[in-house]
């Protein structure tokens, strides 16, 4: 089966009265257009995965998720066009009643094994349940929680690649931080990365991240706007994706890119950003959390 891919994605000026305001430029790269289901970092991610699996003739595919996860959506349904199996271990308890992304899962041929929360935080990787799925499925191909693998990575830097106009800032959100590597391997000269944290405790992440982009110092974490943490949102955040939408015709979500472009236009208000700085914006997609 073809799969129609959007690459290059396009770019699109946003306009406001704060921005012209400041004396600023601001764009989005609407990697969220790559295509309706594998949109944004997910196809990014998986391209180079699926193009080992097919050197090595792998035909099963193991991956993590939580239970409204956009990889496992994207996997699943990439995995099954590919006539390939496809694995989900999702964290935590099994549900009587299947949600939105799980059933889409499901309706894509995923098998789904769950981990409670503990074991999914301090062990995912080598616990007993993956070791039996190891051996019932044999010749599967392991791809980490959020496809952060050097492959996920590879994908990634394709992003800014395809530029043809160098920018000041670039900025996106993150959650494993393989998107953010990627960006930040392939940052241009005077060009400075913001990652903005979708989970509460972002910090954290700034090694691993360093450790997967060969620790470039082009960029920051951004860890004021999770609101709460991860998938925690309130009716601030609600209104500015339905206000953002209404002004600009672009569709956030409330994990990932509402809290980004919340955070950037919040920056622009404070003069976070010196005039005339053009101001990048990667839209990774992942809107289907839309319908959570």
């Amino acid at each position: 089966m073809k799969i129609n891919i959007n690459i290059p994605t396009p770019i699109t000026e946003i306009k406001s009265d704060l921005i012209a305001s400041k004396k600023l430029s601001v764009f989005v790269k609407r990697e969220d257009l790559i295509h309706p289901i594998i949109s944004g970092n997910k196809w990014r991610k998986l391209k180079y995965n699926f193009e080992y699996m097919k050197q090595k003739k792998i035909n099963k595919v193991l991956s993590f998720g939580g239970a409204y996860s956009n990889h496992l959506h994207a996997l699943s349904w990439y995995a099954n066009v590919n006539k390939i199996k496809s694995i989900g271990i999702v964290r935590g308890e099994k549900s009587t009643k299947l949600n939105s992304t799980l059933m889409f899962c499901k309706k894509n041929n995923m098998d789904l094994y769950y981990l409670d929360r503990d074991t999914y935080r301090t062990n995912k990787y080598s616990n007993d349940l993956i070791i039996d799925i190891k051996k019932k499925y044999k010749n599967i191909h392991i791809i980490p929680e959020g496809g952060c693998n050097f492959l996920g990575v590879k994908g990634c830097k394709e992003i800014l690649d395809e530029l043809d106009k160098k920018y000041n800032f670039i900025c996106a959100s993150f959650g494993t931080g393989c998107t953010s590597a990627g960006i930040i391997k392939s940052l241009r000269q005077n060009e400075y990365f913001l990652a903005f944290s979708s989970l509460k405790g972002g910090e954290k992440m700034k090694k691993n991240i360093s450790d997967m982009s060969n620790n470039s110092k082009k960029w920051r974490i951004i860890s004021d706007y999770h609101f709460g943490g991860f998938a925690k949102k309130n009716k601030k955040l609600d209104d500015f994706i339905k206000d953002f939408y209404f002004n600009h015709k672009i569709k956030l979500d409330p994990v990932y890119t509402g809290k980004l472009f919340f955070g950037i236009f919040d920056l622009i208000s404070r003069d976070y950003f010196k005039p005339k700085s053009k101001i990048l914006i990667i839209h990774t997609g992942g809107l289907q959390g839309i319908k959570k």
